[in-house]
């Protein structure tokens, strides 16, 4: 009898255990489901940030998935434009390669005709005979013609006239323009150059002109006047060294903002030639939209040259 009461206890303390231990078995579930469901929103969270970065950096990608080679040919006086441009469409786009040709106008609006570039480069306008045949000019932006002479010529400035008359052979000492006993040389470009073109079609000189020397790039025609105290020639504004000396045309001398209203008198357009019909490739369409676009602007004005926007 006295076995009993102890046997009772003993069910008793087993079932509380049991009890408990159930309690505990509950709780360490509920205390699992919910570090499960905190990992799992944090888990969630992080895939979201991965998927996130994901996108932008397969948007960056595709901003620069353009490849391919872009080829120009044509102006001289177009350099700087051009290799500014070049530089910052390349970086923005580095699997696109973009040439630049220095042929002269004339033969970069034949490689355009003949299919051999994918866009031209002329500092003069297209004939009409040019436009017939289907090619297109579209302008990048507006260029002054600076006539220099050598850092050694004392002459401040000449008029309109008295240009054409000295490129024409009637004037030909520099005293007869207040400057020193000397013979004037007449410099040049060639015959297909854009700014010959542009210069003689300004100063009503075309077929006229008597050079002394005819040079194929405004790089040789710096060269020269630097190297000739006599010398008087033109060049780009946007390719000007200190080499040599821009003078002043009807009193005004040539810049970016003389030229922007107008007052500077020899001034020309530099245009991108394409031709109708002719689709160009995705990168030399995206070049063409580059050089052509608002962000443009700075690089043109960069390189010496007046925005047309």
């Amino acid at each position: 009898n006295k076995g009993k009461p102890l046997d009772h206890k003993k069910k008793r303390s087993r079932s509380m255990k049991k009890k408990i231990l159930s309690l505990m078995l509950m709780c360490a579930v509920t205390v699992s489901t919910m570090l499960t469901g905190c990992g799992g929103s944090a888990k969630s969270s992080a895939d979201a940030k991965a998927s996130s970065k994901d996108a932008a950096e397969s948007t960056d990608a595709g901003a620069g998935s353009l490849s391919g080679t872009v080829a120009t040919d044509g102006s001289t006086s177009m350099e700087k434009v051009i290799g500014l441009l070049s530089e910052a469409f390349m970086q923005k786009n580095p699997s696109v390669k973009v040439t630049y040709n220095p042929t002269g106008s004339g033969s970069g609006i034949e490689a355009v005709g003949k299919g051999s570039c994918d866009i031209g480069l002329a500092s003069r306008d297209l004939t009409d005979e040019e436009k017939s045949s289907g090619l297109i000019q579209t302008t990048l932006a507006v260029d002054g013609i600076a006539m220099i002479v050598n850092p050694q010529n004392k002459i401040e400035g000449l008029t309109l006239d008295q240009i054409a008359q000295i490129y024409t052979g009637q004037i030909t000492n520099w005293k007869d323009v207040g400057g020193a006993d000397h013979d004037i040389v007449v410099i040049g470009r060639e015959a297909a150059s854009g700014t010959r073109d542009g210069f003689e079609t300004i100063t009503d000189t075309k077929d006229k002109c008597k050079y002394a020397q005819e040079l194929t790039s405004t790089g040789d025609v710096m060269q020269t006047v630097a190297g000739n105290p006599n010398a008087i020639g033109y060049a780009s504004l946007a390719d000007l060294t200190d080499s040599v000396r821009a003078i002043k045309v009807d009193g005004v001398a040539p810049s970016e903002d003389t030229v922007k209203d107008g007052s500077y008198k020899i001034q020309r357009n530099f245009n991108l030639i394409t031709k109708d019909g002719t689709k160009l490739s995705d990168a030399a369409q995206a070049f063409f939209d580059y050089c052509t676009g608002d962000e443009a602007g700075q690089y043109i004005s960069k390189a010496g040259a007046v925005t047309t926007k």
